[in-house]
C-alpha cells in the first residue's frame, strides 16, 4: 500500500498536449513528468495512461503525485512539450490554442481541497513562463481569482471554440504577448473531471451538434455538469463529453460519489452519457460506434495512482499496454 500521507495528498493532472501523431514525441513528454534531466526517476510520480487521438492531433497524459511533488513534474512535461511541438504547424480537428493546451489539477486526497490546488495552478503558471519565455496562460476554476470562472467560460472568453481566433487580441491572465509557436496555455483546478466521448454513425456535423446541444447541461433535460462539443472523427461524428464533478448528492442512485474535504460530489456515470447519446441519436434515425473514456473516473485514478507509487512505477501507462477505452 502508499503511504497514508502520500493517499490523502494525491492530486492527478491530466494534461493536454497538441500532439498525437508522432508517438516519440508524446512518449518523451510523459517521460519528463516522471524523470529529470539525467534519468533519474522522479520520487512518488507516475504517468498513469496516455490517450491519443490521431484526427484531433491531441494526447491526454494523467500524471499523479502528492500536491508537494505535482508541479515540478508537470512544469518538465510542459517545457518538453513546447521545445517539440510548434502551433505554427499544428494541424487537427480538436479545438486547441496551445502546445500545452490544458494543464487542470484535481484533488483525490482527503488533505487537498480545490483552494490547494488553485494555489498550486497559479504558482505553475507563473513558473512555466518564466522557464519557457513566450509561453502565456489563462486561469480557470480554483486558479481563477476571485471570479473562479469555469474553464469552459475562460475557453469562450479567450476564443477557444473559434476556428481561426484572433490570437493578437487576447490577453492572457499570466506572461506577455502571445507567441504563436507556443500558443495559449489554460491552467487551472477543479473538481475531477472525466472525459467520455460516443461516436455516432452519420458525417452531418449538423446533426452532431443538435445531439449535442441536447445532451449539454445548459440545455432542459441536458445531463448535470456534462459540456459538450461535436466533432468530425474518423469519417463519423464524435460526441465529445467533458463530465464535470457536481457539488451535492447525487439525483440518481448509480451515479458514482466522493468527497473533496468533506464535501460530497457525483458525476454522471459513462454508461449514462452513452445511453443518453445512442437516445438522441436515434430520434434522427441515426446510431452510434462506440464509446471512448479518456482516462478514468476519480475512483480509479486514486486506486490506481496509490497502488502505482506504492510499486514504484513511474510509467504505470506501458502497464496497461495499450491505450485505455
Amino acid at each position: 500500500m502508499a503511504s497514508v500521507a502520500v493517499g490523502q495528498r494525491l492530486v492527478a493532472c491530466m494534461l493536454n498536449i497538441s500532439e498525437a501523431r508522432s508517438r516519440d514525441v508524446v512518449e518523451k513528454v510523459a517521460r519528463a513528468a516522471v524523470f529529470d534531466s539525467r534519468g533519474g526517476q522522479r520520487e512518488g510520480t507516475t504517468v498513469l495512461n496516455i490517450f491519443n487521438d490521431h484526427d484531433y492531433n491531441r494526447s491526454v497524459i494523467t500524471i499523479a503525485a502528492s500536491i508537494d511533488r505535482i508541479r515540478e513534474a508537470v512544469l518538465s512535461a510542459c517545457e518538453q512539450a513546447c521545445q517539440l511541438i510548434d502551433m505554427r504547424n499544428h494541424v487537427g480537428a480538436h479545438p486547441c490554442m496551445g502546445a500545452v493546451d490544458l494543464v487542470p489539477i484535481y484533488p483525490l486526497g482527503e488533505d487537498v481541497g480545490l483552494e490547494d490546488c488553485g494555489k498550486e495552478a497559479r504558482a505553475l503558471a507563473a513558473a512555466l513562463t518564466e522557464r519557457v519565455p513566450g509561453t502565456s496562460a489563462f486561469h480557470f476554476g480554483f486558479a481563477d481569482l476571485p471570479q473562479n470562472r469555469g474553464l469552459a467560460q475562460r475557453r469562450k472568453e479567450m476564443g477557444w471554440f473559434q476556428k481561426d481566433p484572433r490570437m493578437a487580441a487576447i490577453k492572457p491572465d499570466v506572461g506577455e504577448k502571445l507567441e504563436r509557436r507556443y500558443g495559449l496555455t489554460g491552467v487551472g483546478a477543479s473538481p475531477y473531471v472525466m472525459n467520455c466521448n460516443v461516436t455516432i454513425d452519420t458525417q452531418d456535423l449538423g446533426t452532431g451538434r443538435r445531439v449535442a446541444q441536447a445532451l449539454r447541461e445548459s440545455s432542459p433535460g441536458g445531463l448535470p455538469g456534462v459540456q459538450v462539443l461535436a466533432l468530425p472523427h474518423e469519417g463519423a461524428v464524435e460526441i465529445a463529453c467533458n463530465v464535470e464533478s457536481v457539488l451535492g448528492a447525487p439525483p440518481e442512485q448509480d451515479w458514482p460519489t466522493f468527497s473533496i474535504r468533506g464535501q460530497p460530489y457525483c458525476h454522471a456515470p459513462a454508461v449514462l452519457v452513452s445511453t443518453r447519446v445512442a437516445q438522441l441519436a436515434e430520434e434522427h434515425g441515426i446510431g452510434t460506434k462506440g464509446t471512448a473514456l479518456v482516462g478514468f473516473t476519480p475512483q480509479e485514478c486514486r486506486g490506481l495512482a496509490e497502488w502505482a507509487l506504492a510499486q514504484g512505477i513511474a510509467e504505470f501507462w506501458r502497464e496497461q499496454r495499450k491505450v485505455r477505452m
